[in-house]
């Protein structure tokens, strides 16, 4: 499976703002579960606490109590520049000529080795490896005179892939880059400002979506309401990353203003139609996959059965004292349930295939839980590029379909037959294609990264190992 990404959150206008950024940080949860943080502001201080792991064990009544303020933004993280170091740890806060400014971000910068790099050479320091620190010291560097000008003197400068949530004392900022690769939405709770990653959140605190914060568009809030700036015209062309509705997003959410669920019941529909099995039931690698798998029993006429059961209390980092023990990783995760299996010709329904090593070991699993045929299919093409915006993907010779045949991805995997949803299928089942981003499929990237760009290259240059989650 792919890895996570992060997840930012803010709110404004409520002296509750950290108990409903916990909150919305909680349904935010599945983004990013390396480390979690909220800042807050009453208007003359500005508090912060955060920390490795989940939101529920970095925060605690006592520590949410001393986030005062009716302004929060809050952040979940999976690293995807800068390694996992409690330095690394966001949202991010500075003080410059304009005091206290923090920032939490989603997504990946491209341009971010020539920016850090003059900026070392010119004097400045930096407290982390993130790309996400480079965005504040563009903006304490502007020569504007107001905040809003120079946030997007800052984001003029900047290129790649950023949802971004800034907490001033008192203001609530939010920006999405300008092809608007990750989402970011906007809502109301009474008379406050809200912004998410996914609506989700919003469901959880009882806030109405509104909508999308637009490519290119920046919001200010403050005591005198919401104003919409244009920091960059958008192109002919958006490249929302259509990985959100394959995996990452929440089927209860809505992103890039889309039911989530929809698409996906159309994904598994289309796969159905471009990819029909001889078999008696359809079952889906849980959780992710489930809606998909729902989608492809509509369209296929199949019964869905529960085939498999995931332990939700695995956590993601499993000690593995021995090689014995790291088999076991999959059978932690996914029990079979034998009396659904046995003797069946069953239809697994997959998302995505990254290594392919994890599939290869649940379907042996489902082999001795006595399935008679295994049919695999794939929510999305094959996977033969990496992400350069804000997704964990593994280097090209880590990834099966950029080193395996589709037939030797089959024989590797010990299915009977293997098909992967096309791309043409795939973005038939959005609206508008042509705005989304398919690069991990097809190579093809809107925005290419600098020479020598890596999610460790700064880390590489630090040397502090000491501090890194093993």
């Amino acid at each position: 499976m792919l890895k996570e990404e992060c997840a930012v959150f803010g709110i404004f206008g409520r002296e509750d703002a950290a108990q409903l950024t916990y909150l919305g940080l909680y349904a935010l949860q599945h983004r990013g579960q390396e480390s979690a943080g909220i800042i807050t502001s009453d208007g003359e201080k500005v508090y912060e606490h955060k920390g490795l792991g989940l939101v529920s064990k970095v925060f605690d009544v006592e520590t949410l109590e001393k986030l005062k303020g009716s302004i929060a933004i809050g952040h979940t993280r999976y690293s995807t520049t800068g390694l996992s170091r409690a330095s690394n740890t966001q949202p991010f806060l500075v003080t410059c000529k304009i005091g206290k400014i923090a920032v939490a971000h989603n997504g990946n910068l491209v341009n971010i080795v020539g920016l850090r790099r003059k900026m070392e050479e010119d004097g400045s320091i930096f407290r982390s490896t993130m790309d996400s620190e480079v965005i504040l010291h563009l903006i304490a560097k502007s020569k504007k005179k107001k905040l809003e000008d120079m946030i997007m003197d800052a984001l003029n400068r900047i290129e790649g892939a950023y949802s971004l949530v800034f907490c001033t004392k008192n203001k609530l900022i939010a920006a999405r880059d300008p092809l608007g690769f990750r989402p970011l939405s906007m809502g109301r709770m009474g008379d406050s400002v809200v912004f998410a990653s996914e609506s989700c959140a919003f469901d959880l605190i009882g806030a109405e979506y509104e909508r999308e914060v637009e490519a290119g568009e920046m919001l200010v809030v403050d005591s005198s309401g919401v104003k919409s700036y244009r920091f960059s015209e958008r192109g002919k062309n958006l490249s929302k990353c259509i990985f959100e509705f394959i995996y990452f997003s929440r089927p209860d959410s809505k992103v890039f203003g889309v039911n989530v669920d929809k698409v996906r019941r159309k994904l598994g529909r289309k796969l159905a139609e471009e990819a029909p099995a001889d078999a008696d039931i359809v079952i889906a690698v849980p959780d992710s996959s489930n809606t998909i798998a729902l989608g492809y029993a509509e369209g296929s006429g199949l019964p869905f059965e529960l085939g498999l059961i995931r332990n939700h209390y695995v956590g993601r980092t499993f000690i593995q004292p021995r090689q014995t023990m790291r088999d076991w990783d999959v059978r932690i995760k996914f029990n079979p349930v034998k009396g659904v299996l046995e003797g069946r010709r069953v239809v697994v329904v997959d998302d995505s295939i990254v290594r392919g090593s994890t599939m290869r070991k649940l379907v042996s699993i489902l082999r001795d839980a006595g399935a008679a045929k295994v049919h695999l299919r794939i929510g999305s093409p094959p996977i033969r590029y990496s992400c350069f915006y804000g997704i964990d993907t593994p280097t090209r010779g880590e990834l099966i379909a950029s080193q395996k045949s589709i037939d030797e991805i089959k024989e590797y995997l010990g299915v009977d037959t293997l098909h992967y949803l096309t791309i043409e299928g795939l973005l038939s089942c959005v609206d508008d294609p042509q705005n989304y981003c398919v690069a991990c499929f097809n190579g093809s990237y809107a925005l290419k990264p600098e020479k020598g760009f890596a999610k460790d290259v700064f880390d590489k240059k630090s040397g502090y190992e000491e501090e890194l989650i093993i």
